[in-house]
């Protein structure tokens, strides 16, 4: 659809080759490999040797976002785009939304952690949460294509700083709250908060804003039309919540209006989920009670919170791996179950050293027990990442299994009755890091692996 590659294993005959400089690979080393695949034109920054059109610029990675946003952001901002930034929520949030729109007749897409979701289409798996800005804009128009009238997408701070989503007008936007993460990249957090309010210079309407967070102020100050919502809310009010057997009954306000809705999802954190997803709804046009409705068919997606019965307690997967997320989870669990929570938890390599020593310490002091392991390190030492870990740890209540799928196995072992295993860290991932290769693993895999030969 978009005329320009930047792998040149894509490119087509006449289409415009940008080399990029990335981490590890120079485009600029791919210029022939273009050419003979059929570029009739490259963008450079540096003079190159080759027989078809050339455009010499100072920075490529610029000239792509310029190019892309100003000859296709008018197309595909003519569907409603909705966008949810935040350290934790964004994937559930975004799935519900995705959810409830679809059941409630407007066909819509999903982009972000879990993939490019179409109704009826197979899932496309991203390597990113928001793609970079030329694939941002493929997906974008492979929707409207299809005819779909808006898309949900998830839009991290990476991609807010590094100005992928240049161009895009969102509809409505919303912050689900704010907690450390990706400081390896941000180095502070006020960074970080900075990078999502970059969001607004892209929003064109209403701002749902999560007031029960602390950085809730900052939004309010920084744009007019905000919508507010959790137990402070005034437009989208949590007056309480109970754990039903399969899910949630929520008691809630909505412009000052009293709902009653049982859901399918597990946890306080996920009640800030359904809500905004049901905001997200309202604010594009549905009634309440139409949106309640169809909230009976509306599920978590896979490995937020997936729930597996092993023996007379159950195995927990799910995707929680910061500091705020694991605290969260594991108090959701200790409030309602009762038998014992045990935690199998670890932390990514080449990732923000800093959660890591804070992870291990929430995770012995709230859980009754806790496996520690490897999660996906990537290049560095399984050990070193571990000896982080550690270093916040005072209680000994825990033991260490680097092998992530013995250490899976070690849990299920010590489930008795009304116990439950939480399998932090990896969620929906099929796939574990080690260097730089990927090899297939998947928790939920392993859980039903395990039952199978446990009968």
């Amino acid at each position: 659809m978009i005329n320009v590659k930047i792998d040149s294993r894509k490119i087509e005959k006449g289409d415009t080759f940008v080399a990029l400089r990335g981490a590890t690979v120079d485009g600029h080393s791919f210029v022939n490999k273009a050419i003979e695949n059929g570029a009739i034109k490259v963008v450079v920054e540096e003079d190159v040797d080759c027989n078809v059109e050339k455009l010499i610029v100072k920075d490529t990675n610029k000239w792509l976002t310029d190019y892309v946003s100003e000859n296709y952001a008018n197309e595909v901002n003519k569907m409603d785009i909705l966008g949810v930034t935040g350290t934790n929520g964004k994937t559930t949030t975004a799935y519900l939304t995705y959810q409830i729109l679809n059941k409630l007749g407007r066909k819509t897409a999903y982009i972000g952690t879990i993939g490019f979701y179409v109704p009826g289409e197979e899932v496309v798996e991203l390597p990113n949460t928001t793609p970079n800005i030329l694939d941002l804009y493929e997906l974008l128009l492979t929707a409207k294509n299809k005819k779909c009238e808006a898309v949900i997408m998830e839009v991290s701070s990476h991609a807010l700083h590094q100005e992928r989503v240049k161009g895009i007008e969102y509809k409505v936007a919303a912050f689900t709250n704010l907690t450390q993460d990706h400081l390896d990249y941000h180095k502070t957090m006020d960074n970080y908060l900075d990078a999502k309010l970059l969001l607004l210079k892209r929003l064109k309407g209403k701002m749902i804003v999560n007031v029960d967070d602390k950085y809730a102020d900052k939004w309010l100050e920084k744009y007019k039309d905000c919508v507010t919502l959790g137990k402070s809310g005034k437009d989208y009010k949590i007056n309480k919540y109970s754990d039903t057997e399969k899910g949630t009954l929520l008691d809630i306000n909505v412009e000052n209006k009293k709902y009653e809705v049982e859901t399918n999802l597990r946890s306080s954190f996920n009640v800030y989920n359904y809500l905004t997803a049901l905001a997200f709804a309202h604010l594009v046009g549905y009634k309440v009670e139409d949106i309640i409705g169809v909230t009976k068919d509306v599920y978590p997606p896979k490995g937020r919170c997936e729930q597996i019965r092993v023996g007379k307690g159950e195995a927990v997967i799910d995707y929680a791996h910061t500091p705020d997320a694991v605290e969260k989870i594991i108090d959701a669990f200790v409030g309602t179950v009762h038998g014992k929570v045990i935690t199998l938890i670890g932390c990514g390599g080449d990732r923000d050293p800093k959660k890591r020593p804070i992870m291990g310490n929430i995770a012995v002091t709230k859980s009754d027990y806790v496996v520690f392991t490897s999660d996906n390190p990537r290049t560095e030492d399984p050990q070193k990442i571990m000896d982080d870990i550690l270093a916040g740890v005072d209680k000994d209540n825990y033991e260490v299994v680097l092998d992530r799928r013995k250490a899976i196995v070690k849990a299920l072992d010590m489930i008795k009755d009304d116990d439950v295993v939480l399998l932090l860290g990896k969620g929906h991932e099929d796939y574990q890091i080690l260097g730089h290769e990927k090899v297939h693993f998947d928790d939920a895999e392993e859980v039903r692996n395990y039952l199978k030969s446990h009968k």
